[in-house]
């Protein structure tokens, strides 16, 4: 089933052309190859070296598509080789192209590649924007984000204990990281350190650094991948030992590291929340596709059966609100206004509406739906982890709650049109 994709009368015709364009490539290149493009990547020891290489040809094929389209690093300014879109247009962009998993990747939007741009277009020098950036965006390097510990919570960075210390013109890191993303194939890390004392006056989130680590520097110690959902994968626990590096491989001034990571942080929020709502999208589409061609009791379709009209009708309601929602968050991060509410709220509800559309598709296709048959299952799993990912649930109620108590007791109500 194609995807659906007509322009929206309130958008400006820079979105829509955008929005069409990318629907046009998912429908006509991606969909019908899903079951060839990702061959091997997850299982390559069983494939054929044969259906490897046609895996690969077609990826470079339609990112080369991409390309030609203008379509290549949304997330990216054009100096640095991509589209130089407005972070409204980005958000637009992207419920449309996660309607296939894994599509993002043939765009140039690859986590944690993709956030790590972003920070390094942002605090890095030009210096590095040369070493490390260039290469980056190129594809010739690979890249990991290594920030939390198994130690402590990762919802508080003011708990992280990986140290930097100064000695000369030298950084020197020891601490144990895990779920360090894209670990394996990185050749260099972003690691969040702390690089002041924790009991020296300021604020706790005034002394975290973000600092570049190749990843063959003598001391940085691979432990293992840590296995998610079962399965093995490139979350990589990772133990910093000794490990020096020139002082000039920090990003930005000492000290700026917790803002770099907010600043990632929060724009992926709105990302991930949109990029849920195309799977969603998938889901529901795929939902509907065999509610109205499966005959069960004597020849009666799914779709005439009043549980699974209800089963449309709530999906229907949990992609609208939740898309609604997130737009709105994203608005308010275009205009300049604070987001944090916002930010939160959908970091809670969407990936909840997400689950309950995809448990929905599942119960409707049966035992086809926890299949590798169909998407379903890995969006299933996706759903359940953003609940983690990015902070807690927990955490987010809690902030949202103090700041619209702190509006009130400024003595201001709370205005939901804004």
């Amino acid at each position: 089933m194609a995807m659906n994709v007509k322009p929206v009368p309130t958008l400006d015709d820079r979105i829509n052309e955008i929005r069409l364009a990318t629907a046009e490539i998912i429908n006509r290149e991606i969909l019908p190859n899903e079951g060839k493009l990702w061959v091997g990547l997850s299982d390559s020891a069983n494939q054929p070296n044969e259906a490897r290489e046609e895996a690969k040809e077609l990826r470079r094929h339609v990112q080369n598509e991409v390309r030609k389209a203008g379509l290549w690093a949304p997330h990216l300014p054009e100096e640095f080789g991509g589209m130089g879109l407005t972070f409204l247009q980005h958000a637009y962009m992207n419920e449309v192209l996660s309607y296939s998993p894994g599509a993002s990747s043939l765009f140039g939007v690859v986590a944690p590649n993709s956030g790590n741009q972003k920070i390094l277009v942002k605090y890095g020098t030009p210096e590095q924007h040369e070493k490390w950036l260039k290469p980056l965006v190129d594809g010739t390097m690979q890249s990991g984000f290594s920030m939390t510990e198994p130690h402590n919570p990762g919802s508080d960075p003011r708990a992280l204990t990986t140290r930097a210390v100064l000695e000369g013109d030298e950084w020197v890191i020891n601490g144990h990281k895990w779920f360090t993303s894209n670990g394996h194939a990185a050749d260099f890390y972003i690691v969040m350190c702390r690089t002041a004392d924790p009991d020296a006056p300021g604020e706790g989130n005034d002394k975290m650094t973000q600092i570049i680590v190749p990843k063959d520097t003598p001391g940085v110690n691979i432990v293992r991948g840590v296995p998610v959902w079962g399965r093995p994968s490139s979350h990589c626990e990772i133990i910093y030992d000794n490990v020096r590096v020139p002082k000039e491989n920090q990003l930005g001034r000492t000290g700026t590291g917790h803002q770099a990571a907010q600043d990632r942080l929060g724009a992926g929020r709105v990302y991930h929340c949109m990029n849920s709502i195309g799977s969603m999208w998938r889901a529901f589409d795929l939902m509907i596709e065999r509610l109205t061609t499966r005959e069960v009791h004597g020849g009666e379709k799914l779709e005439d059966k009043q549980f699974m009209q209800g089963f449309i009708a709530e999906s229907y309601m949990d992609i609208q609100s939740a898309r609604l929602m997130t737009i709105h968050c994203a608005e308010k991060m275009e205009s300049g206004a604070d987001p944090r509410t916002d930010i939160s709220a959908i970091k809670i509800y969407v990936p909840a509406a997400y689950h309950r559309v995809v448990d929905r598709a599942i119960q409707v296709w049966g035992a086809a739906g926890v299949s590798g048959d169909l998407p379903l299952a890995g969006m299933y799993q996706g759903a359940r982890t953003l609940r983690l990912a990015d902070g807690p649930d927990e955490v987010h109620k809690i902030l949202i709650a103090k700041l619209i108590l702190r509006r009130y007791h400024s003595g201001e109500t709370w205005d939901f049109g804004n």
